[in-house]
């Protein structure tokens, strides 16, 4: 009966997981129906995506603090309540502003959710073996989740509408909510103390960095709401630079930004994902509004690419046993970088398949990089700063992923004729990768040792 309950904990924070990186892509196939259903502009199509991007970002700091304040469960229950009505006012929106701001409510949703979830499912481990198992297991959620959206998105939108890409995260929380409130058990709290300055710097910090680079490329940058945002994004930097070298327990300890290796995996997780969710947007509008496909034919073109970032996943640990981690990372991102140009050339044919041929290689190397990245900013710090690490790397791949959608989207162009913008867009996403090669060049290998895993030497 233990064992049972047990795995059904894990299992719930399995699907947490999934749940959170899921509506980070699901609701790219979904976008020319909001913008023919409620009139969006190219601009808040982009918000429709990176509201979550933004707010995800901005709370992930004070979100794992949170959770080791209040508890795992606490947090998590928290989380699935805000994720879970947020999704409820996006299924029933009748506007896009209104539909935004609840994909804002969404994402601290997603950020509360994902440090708890994590918690939950390494506290039941009987060993350190286990609990490295367990954490390969999440991570897998979160990586399948990334991958399925478009796919889903597509079944979801050709069956029912836009507005089940939003309903299902209602079904899901509904009961889940039910049962952690019931059979859940409680997390011990760790010792740790809100440090109040720096969440609260941090939020506006990200926030308004975010917003900025969102809306610069539309309004410029000397409009009055971009430059406010700067401003703002330098007082945080002041208040949280300021309130870590004061309270006894940083949010964010020095140890972890500023060990070089850590600074490296950061950056290149940024640009990985502006890449990735970039070049997700600008597909769904090439595919559905170039090319005319339906939502689930759109879906089911994204599986070369989708599906193949499971199966890299999967072939990650191994490769990176014999070739090491930085082996990997070499390996993938200069691999990475030819397929995206093969991708671009690919856009301009007729046809379709030539497309869905190049995004083969595409997703199986953008897999291989997702887990190693992740493995390698853990690697770069000492254990004791691993909590503090895995907030601050997946809170920099956000912030990429809502620059990437920023940047992508008024370079795609308007109208029909989308492949020229396409391939301007991809082209700027190999010379992101080609980028993260270079970063991966001249950052230190970890080390010691004991700051290695199994994963990668």
């Amino acid at each position: 009966m233990e064992f049972e309950h047990r795995r059904g904990v894990v299992l719930l924070a399995l699907v947490a997981a999934f749940m959170v990186f899921v509506d980070g892509t699901i609701v790219t196939v979904a976008l020319p129906q909001l913008a023919a259903h409620l009139h969006a502009s190219r601009s808040e199509l982009e918000w429709a995506v990176n509201a979550y991007t933004l707010s995800f970002a901005a709370t992930m700091l004070a979100a794992g603090a949170i959770t080791d304040v209040l508890g795992a469960k606490r947090t998590f229950v928290a989380g699935l309540l805000v994720f879970g009505a947020a999704s409820a006012i996006c299924a029933a929106a009748g506007s896009m502003s209104a539909l935004d701001l609840a994909r804002l409510a969404q994402g601290a949703g997603a950020a509360l959710l994902l440090p708890s979830a994590l918690v939950l499912a390494t506290a039941s481990a009987p060993d350190e073996r286990t609990r490295h198992r367990l954490v390969g297991a999440w991570t897998a959620a979160g990586g399948v989740g990334m991958a399925a959206g478009p796919l889903l998105g597509g079944l979801l939108v050709a069956a029912a509408g836009w507005r089940a890409v939003f309903a299902v995260n209602v079904v899901i929380a509904v009961p889940a909510v039910l049962w952690s409130l019931r059979t859940m058990p409680a997390v011990p709290r760790g010792r740790r103390r809100f440090d109040t300055a720096g969440m609260l710097a941090a939020t506006v910090l990200i926030g308004g960095l975010v917003f900025a680079f969102i809306e610069a490329p539309t309004r410029g940058w000397s409009n009055p709401a971009v430059v406010a945002a700067v401003v703002l994004a330098l007082a945080g930097l002041v208040g949280f630079v300021r309130a870590e070298r004061t309270v006894r327990v940083p949010l964010l300890p020095p140890g972890v930004y500023a060990d070089r290796g850590f600074a490296s995996s950061a950056g290149q997780g940024a640009l990985f994902n502006f890449t990735f969710y970039g070049l997700l947007f600008a597909l769904t509008l090439l595919l559905q509004q170039g090319r005319g496909l339906d939502p689930l034919r759109a879906g089911l073109l994204f599986l070369p690419l989708t599906g193949l970032i499971s199966i890299g996943s999967l072939c990650a640990a191994p490769l990176a046993q014999r070739l090491g981690r930085r082996g990997v990372l070499v390996l993938g991102q200069a691999a990475l970088t030819a397929t995206l140009l093969a991708v671009a050339w690919a856009s301009t044919a007729g046809g379709l398949w030539s497309l869905a041929v190049a995004l083969v290689p595409a997703g199986f190397f953008a897999g291989l990089l997702v887990p190693t990245m992740t493995s390698q900013s853990i690697a770069a710090v000492a254990p004791d700063l691993h909590g503090a690490a895995s907030a601050a790397f997946n809170t920099s791949r956000q912030v990429g992923a809502a620059i990437g959608v920023a940047t992508f989207g008024p370079l795609l162009g308007a109208g029909t004729d989308l492949t020229g913008g396409f391939v301007t867009c991809v082209g700027i996403g190999a010379a992101a990768t080609a980028l993260t090669l270079l970063l991966t060049a001249v950052a230190r290998p970890a080390a010691s040792p004991a700051r290695v895993g199994a994963g990668g030497r």
